[in-house]
């Protein structure tokens, strides 16, 4: 069975830092490209970042530069460090499993974690 428990959300003012957790478990983690996506209120579930099992990362433009995603094997753990937070980062953030296909698509992961809530306030 395999699980992602992510962890980390909060409320963080504006310019400021949040680092969130996903571990997962009931999968090869080593082997598994893995990625956050979000949700704001009212709107679709977008990409934010993929790393891939070779440590190759990929981020949607309005994150480049200020997100990182990074992954420790030994954990079954990927991050994603969140710098210079805006109020348009709002959202539930989503860790996912990758099964195949198109990085930036939904459709392409098969499991989900519960979420983590992040707020930004101005």
């Amino acid at each position: 069975q395999v699980q992602l428990v992510e962890s980390g959300g909060g409320l963080v003012q504006v310019g400021g830092s949040l680092r969130l957790s996903c571990a997962a478990s009931g999968l090869t983690f080593s082997s598994q490209a893995m990625a956050w996506f979000r949700q704001a209120p009212g709107k679709e579930r977008e990409f934010v970042a993929t790393i891939a099992s070779s440590g190759n990362t990929y981020y949607t433009n309005s994150v480049k530069g200020r997100f990182t995603i990074s992954r420790d094997n030994a954990k079954n753990t990927v991050y994603l460090q969140m710098n210079s937070l805006k109020p348009e980062d709002t959202a539930v953030y989503y860790c996912a499993a990758f099964a195949g296909g198109t990085y930036a698509s939904t459709k392409s992961y098969r499991y989900w974690g519960q979420g983590t809530q992040v707020t930004v306030s101005s």
